[in-house]
């Protein structure tokens, strides 16, 4: 039971940890802000959580401890992680952030302008 324990404790923390790294690689290698967001947000909250969960694995299956506070951790990193990476991209896209030159179409630009009129009339 160990043995088998001890391979899906390694198996998710390695699994996070290359998560981790592919977040690194494209903060650096993405060309803007868009896919920078995308990057972190949601490789990120993968590879955390996949830690995170074989840290609870290993507390609960080795030290025969259950971690409630590890399963929070969990729920909060995997509402907070993707909702933030959008807001902070909304963000960006609001405050007039330009797209990179490989960008094929904005789906959000129609709209934003549509808003953007109706503010006007209405004020």
């Amino acid at each position: 039971m160990t043995v088998i324990a001890n391979i899906f404790i390694v198996g998710t923390i390695s699994f996070g940890t290359i998560f981790i790294l592919v977040t690194a690689i494209g903060l650096f290698r993405l060309p803007d802000v868009y896919t920078r967001a995308h990057a972190a947000s949601k490789s990120a909250t993968l590879g955390v959580m996949s830690i995170l969960i074989g840290v609870f694995l290993h507390f609960w299956l080795i030290e025969g401890t259950f971690n409630s506070r590890i399963l929070l951790g969990i729920l909060f990193l995997f509402i907070t992680g993707p909702v933030g990476g959008h807001m902070m991209g909304r963000a960006a896209y609001y405050s007039g952030v330009e797209c990179c030159d490989l960008t094929v179409r904005d789906d959000l630009e129609e709209v934003v302008e549509e808003k953007r009129k109706n503010m006007k009339i209405k004020v």
